[in-house]
């Protein structure tokens, strides 16, 4: 006699918001002390304002990441594991690394730039670099190691989160120019230059963050099988309004159109709202990616 035993195994979601919120926070911590790198790393004399606020901002989000990481964790007293139970060829080995090494040579950066000490700063800020880079780098590279997952599995996924963090980043630093000047001083003049000089990087990063976006997409749509199902599921499916309305259009489309229209592109006010829906859109990216890539059951 033939006996069948039928499971019920219910389609399970490991990872959510918190997660893509840690991405979010390493993508503007990464972006932000980049941005702060430019004058006092390379010489760009006219960002000089944003050097102090970008690595304080860079520090604060770096700290608040790993406490997300520790939030999800269902035992979040056993985080010292990643320390002394290293494997070496595992991506999140040396992600802990980086977010021990990073944010500690964010404080001896902003340490000496508080001093006045601008030979060493400028030579820890050109070290924090390609840590900045390689810290936000690799949630991207540990995404496209998932196989399995055929939004995450491509290799241009961490191009794509490194360029959503300085789209993120920038975003960060014209609202943060616009608070300082305008509101917390009481009204004061904004720095028109700087906030003109951050627009002009930051449409020139969303461009090239469509770009990929766009690229992934036809990838997606001429793939397999699979891959179609997930683009449909972007574009006219459950993720279609996060996508299309959210990512693409608030936090995309329409900061262009304020940044470049005769009309806004002179106007401060315009600026901050640009800035707030990009910085929308990002997160809206994030929680896509790492939601959307676990939505589709594998069987």
């Amino acid at each position: 006699m033939d006996v069948n035993i039928i499971y019920n195994v219910e389609h399970e979601m490991p990872l959510g918001i918190p997660i893509a919120t840690y991405f979010y926070l390493t993508g503007l911590s990464a972006g932000s002390f980049i941005i702060s790198t430019m004058a006092y790393g390379f010489g760009m004399v006219k960002f000089k304002p944003l050097g102090k606020i970008g690595v304080v901002m860079a520090t604060c989000l770096l700290m608040i990441a790993p406490m997300i990481l520790l939030i999800d964790l269902e035992q979040p007293l056993r985080f010292w594991h990643l320390i002394f139970y290293l494997r070496i060829t595992s991506p999140i080995t040396w992600g802990t690394f980086l977010l021990s090494l990073y944010p500690m040579n964010c404080m001896v950066y902003g340490y000496f730039m508080f001093k006045g000490d601008m030979k060493k700063t400028k030579i820890f800020g050109l070290i924090g670099i390609p840590l900045a880079l390689l810290v936000h780098g690799y949630t991207g590279f540990i995404l496209a190691l998932g196989k399995a997952r055929v939004l995450w599995n491509t290799a241009i996924m961490p191009p794509i989160f490194l360029v959503s963090a300085m789209v993120s980043g920038l975003a960060l630093m014209i609202l943060v120019v616009i608070i300082k000047d305008f509101i917390l001083q009481r009204g004061k003049e904004p720095n028109r230059d700087l906030i003109y000089a951050l627009g002009k990087f930051l449409v020139a990063s969303i461009a090239l963050d469509l770009i990929l976006i766009g690229m992934d997409l036809s990838v997606l749509l001429t793939s397999t099988t699979e891959a179609y199902r997930v683009a449909l599921m972007l574009l006219n499916g459950p993720f279609s309004f996060l996508f299309l309305g959210v990512e693409l259009m608030a936090g995309a489309v329409i900061p262009l159109l304020l940044f470049l229209s005769p009309f806004t592109k002179r106007w401060i006010p315009a600026y901050a709202v640009a800035s707030v829906l990009v910085m929308i859109g990002i997160f809206a990216m994030r929680c896509i990616m790492v939601i959307g890539g676990l939505t589709l059951p594998l069987s």
